[in-house]
């Protein structure tokens, strides 16, 4: 070996795609089996070699391996359950959109900040949901109620669809139905790469696909079992090439050390990423980091050694329609976050349009 080679003369460090999510284990619960998408899955889990059995119901499954709370949580996330969506009133999804629609409920991801940690509870299992004709008859319902205004659906709300979609096929359901509906669109957001189904799937137009961005400390430090930014870039560009409407969510900002070189690069990379062909309607969404008493207690418990800065006395109290006071930064900080970003953003993209920060 020769001691004197240069940095730039050594072999580039490889480094491994992130996989498609694989469950540990499968549960199907009562009627998962009646559906021909739920038939689908079970294939696709015995061909897997997954362990799978039948269960009444996600809320009496017991017995996954894990001595700690902690272990159990870890090994909940890598867990599936497949199942049928009774409930077809959609909660409203506002600044985002109009309305939620359930296709999924969990992440696989990890990410330390994440809502989900607190709303999914103790068992924050990945669902699926096999009856889509009926959710998207629900949707119907909507859109014929706000004729003849736009009725716009997030897809995103309670997990990401684009991590499951290898499994699930739905997405390309919903983007196939919104293609054909004059006043229907749908909107989600992810921080995975896999978008190679949606790339032929007939949209319209309907559908706008945003990507979660970050600055590189934030995703490094608190977003494992994601794709990386790079993964996500070249993803965004597969999607602006399939003419899809597109869009990314800056969130959570976070107020650190150097963010401002942070966020400036971010963008920067973004715009030297993307296509050179001119990009049409695209959007950014901003939304800065918060956090409830009780969000913070489950991160502080499932992530020990989380860097994540959560000192209230370094907050402003916000109160939440959740009837929970949350957590956001002081008002002199959340106008230079948004001031700094919102420069950058028009700095690299001109045309674009800023949704909102919140």
């Amino acid at each position: 070996m020769n001691l004197n080679t240069s940095l730039t003369e050594r072999p580039a460090k490889i480094v491994k795609p992130t996989k498609p999510f694989i469950p540990d284990f499968a549960y199907f619960e009562p009627g998962a089996l009646e559906y021909p998408k739920g038939e689908r899955i079970l294939k696709w889990v015995q061909s897997q070699g997954i362990p799978y059995k039948m269960t009444s119901s996600h809320n009496r499954i017991t017995g996954l391996p894990g001595e700690t709370d902690l272990e159990k949580y870890k090994n909940a996330k890598r867990t599936l359950v497949v199942g049928v969506r009774k409930t077809l009133t959609f909660d409203q999804s506002k600044p985002s959109a109009e309305y939620a629609i359930p296709i999924s409920t969990g992440c696989m991801g990890h990410c330390h900040y994440c809502y989900l940690q607190t709303t999914l509870g103790a068992k924050p299992y990945i669902r699926v949901y096999v009856n889509t004709e009926d959710i998207l008859g629900a949707a119907k319902n909507y859109i014929n109620e706000r004729i003849p205004e736009i009725t716009r659906f997030e897809a995103a709300c309670t997990s990401d669809p684009v991590g499951l979609e290898h499994i699930t096929g739905s997405l390309e359901e919903l983007i196939t139905f919104m293609a054909n509906e004059e006043y229907g669109r749908l909107r989600f957001v992810t921080k995975y790469h896999h978008v190679d189904p949606l790339l032929h799937v007939k949209h319209n137009g309907h559908t706008r696909i945003r990507f979660s961005i970050n600055a590189d400390y934030v995703i490094r430090q608190f977003e494992p079992g994601t794709s990386r930014f790079e993964e996500r870039i070249e993803a965004a560009g597969k999607i602006a090439r399939a003419g899809y409407p597109l869009g990314f969510i800056i969130a959570p900002i976070i107020w650190y050390e150097g963010w401002e070189d942070g966020y400036a690069s971010l963008l920067e990379r973004l715009a030297a990423a993307l296509p050179r062909e001119p990009l049409k309607d695209m959007t950014f969404e901003m939304i800065q980091h918060r956090f409830t008493k009780t969000a913070k207690r489950v991160i502080e418990q499932r992530y020990p050694k989380t860097k994540l800065d959560m000192d209230i006395a370094k907050r402003k109290m916000k109160w939440g329609r959740y009837g929970q006071y949350k957590y956001v930064y002081p008002d002199e900080q959340q106008t230079a976050l948004r001031e700094f970003i919102t420069e950058q953003i028009f700095e690299h993209f001109p045309a674009a349009t800023i949704d909102y920060f919140t």
